[in-house]
């Protein structure tokens, strides 16, 4: 049986099979989160996004869309490791976030949203009414 093998003397197949069991289980984009002193930040890693054309954040509720693209460079012959295409997390946000209160900013790949790290508002009890069935 002969073995296929690339150029540094891997086995193909066994790239593939490495590359289709990480495609599976990692997300598009990987981030972190913290809280810095009263900011709750996210970060998330986009190297090769142009952030003007190929970020969009928007906030609907309490959470957070981030959606891009990572666009392919063209070249002749090459190998390549890095995913390109749409990308799209939905992150949740600290209770109380307003849209208006978030910020991003995009610097050496990295694209960091942040907002206050909690909430003025506090949990509220709402009381439940029992109304007497009407005999009729």
């Amino acid at each position: 049986m002969t073995a296929l093998t690339h150029r540094e003397g891997t086995s193909l197949l066994n790239e593939l099979v490495n590359w289709m069991g990480s495609a599976t289980t990692e997300p598009d984009i990987r981030i972190e989160e913290y809280v810095d002193g009263d900011r709750h930040v996210i970060r998330a890693d986009m190297p090769g996004v142009d952030p003007n054309k190929d970020i969009q954040l928007t906030v609907d509720g309490a959470v957070l869309h981030l959606r891009g693209e990572r666009r392919a460079e063209k070249h002749d012959e090459h190998r390549t490791e890095l995913r390109y295409g749409s990308f799209e997390r939905l992150i949740t946000l600290p209770r109380g976030t307003r849209p208006e209160d978030v910020t991003a900013e995009y610097t050496d790949g990295v694209l960091t949203v942040s907002m206050p790290s909690s909430s003025t508002e506090e949990a509220r009890v709402i009381p439940v009414t029992h109304r007497e069935p009407a005999d009729g």
